[in-house]
């Protein structure tokens, strides 16, 4: 039996604990694989596991460190990435039927940039066919639960990386947001995603390097977790045409900021969106935090028209450029939800495409005005609490009908027409004990601004503390 008690630590104190010589790489990767040998098979969060390689990684990582080589801000931690994220000579399924046997020839810019930061990879996260839906589930690996409650579900699509986070089977993973798939899953678990500003983390290989829709980014058990993998994450790359070009050095100064007379727009739902009661009992209770920190919180939002429509068409139109070509062969191995959104791309013309683009230019300077006035946007993540497993996505609520499979998840991809950085952090707990999640919004390029208020929310209400019982079994 191996000490797992090196999970329980943020990925902050197992960093420096390896770079003291306090504990080794090896004994953090066996304490983790002890972890994942005894919860996963619960909540089914790692889908592929390679412990070889991992501890001899770990062995050479502390070969490495034994004969005075630079280490990195990362080195020894357990990491698995995303089944969406290529990984060299390591199966990647992107959840699909059509790729289940699928080993890439070349890592994904984020697995090199995690590797080279000190990160070890173990294996792969569990995520919906090709990270469709806040949902995760596929007909490869199945199902994920939530820790939490294992009848419901952990959300989506980077469900299996939060669910691993949460359960302490690894310190630190990555995730990919399109419409909510970092923030979703990590407000279900009770652990911190965020959505970095459009170019921060860049993103290769790609097909649509100049999309600004769909990004990379952490998932960790805390705010300082977070900010210290995005420190590696962060930067420019060549390969991609949209990255903003400051260092992710800049995230690893402190978070510490005061926070007097620092305004923030309070949105219960966003202008009307419809929103289940108990996540509102559950975020209005936490208000009072950002008074006691200094800040300022009035209800308000920003004019969020069109936001809809234009996240619909391009995300269609994505789908569309992605998938499309595999229709004819496997159509009959895709999820239906998958293929309607493909069916909808190759329906659109040049001229929807076009005032889609007029249309979300004109939401951006309608938000970007708005937060003139304000620093930061407070929200719900989720629109509802973790849902029944059996229920593929959410079709109604309070009464009021879901158009789409997407609907339910507008108070996400709203932000995410407008690229600002976006955070979930935990905020409690409904009576029936599920997580529910606060999501900080911050100005155009404001990623550490988000993160530092992220970070007193965090300190000052402590619900990252609470572990899943079943993590905590022995």
């Amino acid at each position: 039996m191996h000490d797992t008690s090196i999970c329980f630590l943020t990925a902050a104190e197992i960093a420096k604990k390896i770079r003291k010589g306090e504990i080794s790489a090896v004994q953090t990767m066996e304490a983790h694989l002890a972890q994942i040998e005894r919860i996963n098979p619960q909540v089914n969060a790692i889908v592929t596991l390679v412990p070889e390689l991992a501890l001899e990684e770990a062995r050479k990582a502390d070969e490495k460190q034994a004969k005075g080589g630079n280490v990195g801000p990362l080195h020894g931690l357990p990491i698995a990435h995303k089944d969406l994220v290529p990984t060299k000579g390591i199966r990647t399924t992107f959840g699909s039927l059509v790729f289940q046997d699928f080993i890439p020839e070349e890592d994904a810019l984020l697995v090199e940039r995690l590797r080279e930061g000190g990160a070890i990879m173990l294996g792969k996260t569990n995520t919906p066919e090709f990270g469709a839906g806040s949902q995760t589930f596929n007909r490869v690996f199945g199902v994920t639960r939530n820790p939490y409650d294992l009848s419901k579900t952990c959300g989506g699509s980077s469900g299996g990386a939060a669910v691993s986070v949460a359960c302490r089977m690894l310190p630190i993973a990555d995730g990919s947001d399109l419409g909510g798939s970092l923030r979703n899953p990590t407000n279900y678990c009770n652990v911190v995603g965020f959505r970095p500003s459009v170019g921060r983390v860049p993103s290769w290989p790609n097909e649509s390097g100049w999309n600004s829709f769909a990004v990379d980014g952490p998932i960790a058990r805390t705010v300082e977790d977070t900010a210290l993998m995005l420190s590696v994450l962060a930067g420019p790359d060549s390969r991609s045409p949209i990255c903003l070009p400051e260092s992710g050095s800049i995230f690893r100064q402190s978070l510490e900021r005061n926070l007097k007379g620092v305004r923030i727009a309070w949105s219960p739902d966003l202008g009307g969106l419809p929103v289940d009661s108990r996540v509102t009992e559950t975020l209005e209770a936490q208000r009072h935090v950002f008074e006691d920190l200094g800040c300022i919180a009035e209800e308000g939002f920003p004019d969020f028209s069109d936001a809809d429509e234009i996240f619909k068409t391009f995300r269609a139109w994505f789908y569309e450029l992605k998938l499309a070509s595999l229709l004819p062969e496997h159509g009959e191995k895709i999820k239906e939800t998958v293929i309607w959104n493909i069916e909808s791309g190759m329906k659109l013309s040049g001229p929807e495409l076009g005032r889609a683009e007029v249309k979300r230019t004109a939401l951006f300077h309608r938000v970007r005005e708005f937060m003139q006035d304000y620093d930061f946007l407070a929200l719900p993540v989720s629109q509802v609490p973790p849902f029944p497993l059996e229920q593929e996505y959410v079709s109604e609520i309070n009464g009021l009908q879901m158009g789409t499979y997407l609907d339910w998840m507008r108070s996400c991809y709203f932000i995410s027409v407008t690229g600002q950085p976006a955070i979930s952090v935990p905020c409690g707990f409904t009576a029936e004990g599920l997580p529910v999640g606060l999501q900080l919004v911050g100005r155009p390029q404001d990623d550490l601004g988000v993160l530092q208020l992220a970070n007193a929310f965090e300190k000052a209400t402590g619900f990252y503390k609470t572990i899943p019982d079943l993590a905590l079994a022995t």
